[in-house]
């Protein structure tokens, strides 16, 4: 498991953390891409308890964004809610049920990406 580090977050990506948080998204990652992946420079990585709170956090994290003026290139997984995937390009946030999450396990396939934990930073003080 790679440590947690800091780095500086894109104004972007710490909002689209914080309203995650506000809708009590889980376990929440941030991993830091650049230099390892030429896709994107972020993942978000989160969890909901149940298809309705992941479609919740997602819609939330949408939504809000898009009265800030940043909409997603791509949406998937809403009407499913077990992996919600929204493609920002310069980041990608990834709301999942823990089992989903396990599965697909994000976070050691990226292994070598910088990461910070998220879950236990109040509001307002992420970037």
């Amino acid at each position: 498991m790679t440590t947690a580090t800091t780095f500086e977050l894109p104004a972007d990506v710490a909002r689209a953390a914080e309203l995650a948080l506000e809708r009590k998204a889980m376990e929440l990652v941030m991993l830091d891409l650049r230099g390892v992946s030429s896709a994107t420079d972020f993942f978000l990585v989160a969890s909901g308890s149940s298809d309705v709170q992941v479609r919740s956090i997602a819609d939330h994290i949408i939504g809000e964004l898009k009265k800030e003026g940043v909409r997603p290139g791509h949406v998937e997984g809403v009407a499913g809610g077990r992996w919600v995937l929204i493609d920002y390009i310069d980041f990608v946030v990834h709301v999942f049920r823990p089992e989903a999450r396990a599965f697909y396990q994000l976070e050691s396939l990226w292994g070598d990406a910088p990461r910070r934990d998220l879950e236990d930073v109040p509001s307002g003080n992420l970037e």
